[in-house]
């Protein structure tokens, strides 16, 4: 006990007040200013204002979703605001080689890949009756939520080793969930045009988890400082160059 009173107990304030407080890199626009981005789910909601965000900062983007009519609006509004180019392509993540084929697709119409962002989800009447004796829904779910994920990071890994670029996920509570669990989780959702930027300031910043929320306590719970120092501790274990470049 005297132990953890004189040595580990300072380190470990010491660890915690250089890891939240250290200067970190402040956002700029300017760093999406051509660069190459796929965005999912963006016929809607978080995933249509990260788009109109990322062109009003001079990205590349191409958008994706089931909807060919409410895509083409995006892309055009996208152009308005200025993005250095804008792109859709029309299709659903049930389909595995619709999701390979997109990435390849999207690779050669921007020339590339910087940043993918992975923001769609199964559409489903009733969230909450998801597990409820239909098996085949919860195969659609584990497809479309997780699977595709992994195709399409699978597929964009090339370009993304090339450009040095990254994967972004996105896990929401907002808009269609909210009013799909109406009654059952009462809560407001976060207004979607400030979620969607602090996900791209993340992004940008290549930042490992981004936690947006009305409430400052959120961050600093999910957070998990304890998690945080484990990671550090066993990292320390690997040889991070060959892990990587395997």
């Amino acid at each position: 006990m005297a132990f953890m009173k004189k040595y580990l107990l300072p380190i470990l304030g010491i660890f915690l007040a250089y890891y939240y407080y250290s200067a970190k890199e402040e956002f700029r626009p300017e760093m999406l200013r051509g660069k190459r981005v796929i965005v999912t789910g963006a016929s809607k909601g978080i995933g249509r204002e990260m788009a109109y965000h990322l062109a009003r900062m001079g990205a590349h983007v191409v958008v994706t979703a089931r909807s060919e009519e409410a895509l083409k609006k995006v892309v055009s509004h996208c152009l308005e605001l200025g993005a250095s180019s804008a792109h859709y392509v029309a299709g659903t993540m049930e389909n595995m080689t619709f999701a390979e084929q997109f990435v390849a697709k999207a690779g050669k119409l921007m020339g590339g890949l910087d940043m993918l962002i992975l923001n769609h989800i199964t559409n489903t009447n009733n969230p909450m009756t998801v597990f409820i004796d239909d098996i085949d829904h919860v195969r659609k779910s584990m497809e479309v939520n997780f699977l595709s994920y992994v195709v399409l990071s699978g597929a964009a890994m090339p370009m993304l080793k090339q450009s040095n670029g990254s994967i972004v996920v996105v896990s929401s509570i907002a808009e269609t969930a909210m009013t799909g669990t109406a009654g059952i989780y009462n809560a407001e959702a976060s207004p979607k045009e400030e979620c969607a930027l602090e996900i791209i300031k993340g992004g940008a910043l290549r930042q490992k988890e981004v936690y947006y929320d009305s409430s400052v306590l959120t961050p600093f719970l999910l957070g998990n400082p304890g998690r945080k120092i484990m990671e550090f501790l066993s990292l320390r274990n690997y040889n991070m160059e060959i892990f990587i470049n395997n």
